[in-house]
């Protein structure tokens, strides 16, 4: 593994894609042939016209579609390979390594970034920054922030009655959640990730799947708890992010001023009208096989069939009214499943065009994130092909418009992968592809 100056110079090491068509994250179809040159980890120019630039590696596209790096709206770094008991259980040491491996796998999938959704992931992005270890960029929230018995309390019934000001659990030492069961604790919590580095903050404001004391109906933060976490956020210019399911939960968190919705398969109508007038952004997950919650008990896997029945809901409300959708995924405790990242984006076209579902997963999912303002890692445009943008980049075997199947398969399909400028894949530098 090269160290960091090694991997700068590779970064700032100019590359220029001949012969590309380009799905720029933007528009419906596919442009046709251009060159495309990447100098200092962004797009530098992008041409139907000959480009000169003698110093840069030359990749021939051969007429392939070169498109955005994709983005997951909803991921978990640190919660994608052990299971529930282990990811507490382990030496922390090893939860790094495991999440470490993982995140290499998440960029060989194309997912140049995510945007982390609970868990301790500020040394794993920093040591990816740092080009210590391969993978995505991370927008992290740090520890989810949630109450007594609510979804992310994974303490057992003997750790209770709670003392304020007491031992912290396992889970809270860790960073994995926080407990706080007042505005003034919510605040303190929302404060130290922030100061930690999250680019926004996680509440969750209703029942969860994952969690054994946390049933899908319940509303958990007061408004006012809410609140408190949402004024620390604007405080330091960005915002909360709330995992809700039901409609109770998502106004009462719209009233506190949170700004994104995790899931929201329970919703009513007119809530999703709510959301639409309001602009409050619906980060949601094509959730269609209950089989996601087998590492779970019985419980929760009956939680998450009552999840899936609402998932057609979900999409039809956020279309009916415009919700501002994002595209992730939620995958926990399944390596199995973390390798379906694609598919998981190529089932959006149950309720969307290939070319939408692609979009949603590129430049609209960029626009979530840019949402962390000056608390925002990596200024400069991200999900896009154009000129000024990051160079977060695949080049397809194919056109995924045409057949969004293919990010099914990226080991396949995905014949170069690059991040930041730098390629970390390149199947036609070998031969194996003509």
């Amino acid at each position: 593994m090269p160290g960091p100056s090694s991997a700068q110079a590779q970064r700032d090491s100019p590359v220029l894609f001949l012969n590309v068509r380009i799905f720029d994250g933007k528009n419906a179809g596919v442009s046709g042939p251009a060159n495309v040159l990447i100098r200092s980890g962004k797009i530098e120019k992008v041409s139907t016209a000959d480009i000169a630039a003698d110093d840069a590696q030359r990749i021939n596209g051969g007429g392939r579609v070169l498109m955005p790096g994709l983005i997951d709206a909803h991921w978990h770094a640190m919660l994608v390979r052990p299971t529930p008991a282990s990811s507490l259980a382990n030496d922390v040491g090893y939860n790094n390594l495991l999440a470490a491996a993982e995140a290499t796998d998440t960029l060989m999938r194309g997912f140049t970034t995510i945007r982390d959704m609970g868990g301790p992931t500020f040394g794993l992005k920093r040591a990816i920054d740092e080009n210590l270890v391969v993978g995505p960029r991370i927008y992290p929230s740090g520890a989810v922030i949630t109450i007594t018995g609510g979804h992310g309390d994974f303490r057992q019934l003997s750790d209770l009655p709670r003392t304020i000001g007491g031992m912290l659990s396992r889970m809270e030492r860790i960073g994995g959640s926080m407990v706080a069961d007042s505005p003034d604790e919510v605040r303190v919590r929302a404060r130290e990730q922030l100061m930690q580095g999250a680019t926004q903050i996680k509440l969750t404001a209703g029942g969860g799947v994952a969690s054994p004391f946390s049933p899908l109906d319940v509303s958990t933060f007061t408004e006012p708890e809410l609140h408190a976490a949402v004024e620390a956020a604007e405080n330091w210019g960005t915002y909360v992010a709330v995992h809700a399911y039901t409609s109770a939960a998502i106004q009462r968190s719209i009233a506190a001023g949170v700004k994104c919705i995790e899931h929201g398969h329970l919703m009513d109508e007119a809530t999703a009208r709510l959301m639409a007038e309001k602009g409050i952004w619906l980060s949601t997950q094509p959730f269609i096989d209950p089989s996601g919650a087998n590492a779970l008990g019985p419980a929760e896997q009956e939680k998450m069939r009552q999840v899936v029945a609402g998932t057609d809901r979900v999409y039809a409300l956020a279309k009916k009214y415009g919700i501002k959708t994002a595209f992730g995924t939620d995958i926990l405790f399944s390596k199995a499943l973390a390798d379906g990242q694609g598919a998981m984006l190529a089932n959006l076209t149950r309720w969307y065009t290939p070319a939408e579902a692609l979009t949603m997963a590129t430049s609209t999912n960029a626009e979530l994130l840019s949402l962390s303002g000056l608390r925002n890692p990596y200024p400069g445009k991200l999900g896009v092909v154009e000129e000024g943008a990051l160079a977060d980049l695949l080049l397809v075997d194919g056109n995924p418009v045409d057949n969004i199947r293919l990010i099914e398969d990226p080991a396949k399909n995905f014949l170069v992968i690059m991040k930041g400028g730098k390629v970390y894949k390149n199947l036609l530098a070998d031969g194996k592809k003509g």
